[in-house]
């Protein structure tokens, strides 16, 4: 897995969504947390309930150990997945959008010198 260390993030997003999807953890990311099972729940709202929030715990887990020390002690503790996702996303896709165009115009700007290395 790729570990997120502030200039990848694309890739990071990316390997994420499709890790957690297989794992069949993704639930927190995609729906809305329901309502908390009461008496009066059916079991098929139980067990929806009781899958969101292990996929909420599990998520939020597998996005933090994949993420570089350095970076998740600056993140905030958040309780859901989905935030905590958003959160990231909006600090760091920016850093990753400039990183690109920063390696564009400098492949841009590149002169080929003639000289073959071996």
């Amino acid at each position: 897995m790729t570990v997120f260390d502030g200039s990848n993030f694309s890739e990071w997003y990316e390997r994420v969504q499709f890790s957690l999807g297989v794992l069949d953890l993704d639930l927190a990311l995609i729906m809305d947390k329901p309502p908390e099972a009461t008496d009066d729940s059916t079991p098929e709202q139980v067990e929806q309930s009781k899958a969101w929030a292990r996929s909420k715990r599990l998520s939020l887990m597998f996005m933090r150990m994949t993420i570089a020390n350095n970076i998740k002690t600056s993140l905030p503790q958040t309780e859901f997945a989905s935030k905590f996702l958003k959160f990231v996303e909006e600090r760091f896709k920016r850093a990753d959008k400039s990183l690109a165009g920063t390696l564009m115009a400098e492949l841009t700007t590149m002169k080929y010198g003639g000289q073959k290395e071996e």
